[in-house]
């Protein structure tokens, strides 16, 4: 069981830095878009057929995957996702989404802070330090 528990925590860990990670590499998606948008709007736009906004949205889609900053760390999120679902088959749920919760919002708070995030620095570790305590519990009871 310990092992298991060692696995949550890393997963956890995992999905928090892949999250704050994902977030940078959408701004720089978002900023490309707004850029990109901004010197080709018309005044008028034309209507736009059902299946012209469905290839719009598969090309924004595909444009943002081609982004290294977010496809990097998303492919890293789902491995750690199929992690997730391995350790699921072997232990108890009541402990696994706790444990993997708590550690993914702990470190996703942690990572934006190292990325430079502008956050309540105070707020952020007195959360992060109930959540490790939470986690204790957990795993000792």
């Amino acid at each position: 069981m310990m092992g298991d528990v060692e696995k949550m925590v890393a997963v956890g860990l995992v999905w928090g830095a892949t999250n704050a990670l994902m977030r940078r590499g959408a701004l720089i998606w978002d900023q490309s878009v707004k850029s990109s948008s901004s010197s080709a709007s018309p005044l008028n736009p034309p209507k736009v057929l059902l299946h012209h906004k469905i290839i719009n949205c598969l090309k924004s889609w595909l444009r943002l995957l081609l982004i290294w900053q977010y496809s990097v760390p998303f492919l890293l999120n789902l491995s750690a996702s199929a992690t997730f679902f391995a350790i699921l088959s072997h232990t108890p749920i009541s402990l696994a989404v706790p444990v993997t919760n708590a550690t993914t919002f702990a470190a996703t708070a942690l990572f934006g802070i190292l990325l430079g995030e502008k956050t309540r620095l105070g707020p952020s570790l007195l959360g992060t330090g109930f959540i490790v305590f939470g986690v204790y519990l957990c795993i000792t009871t």
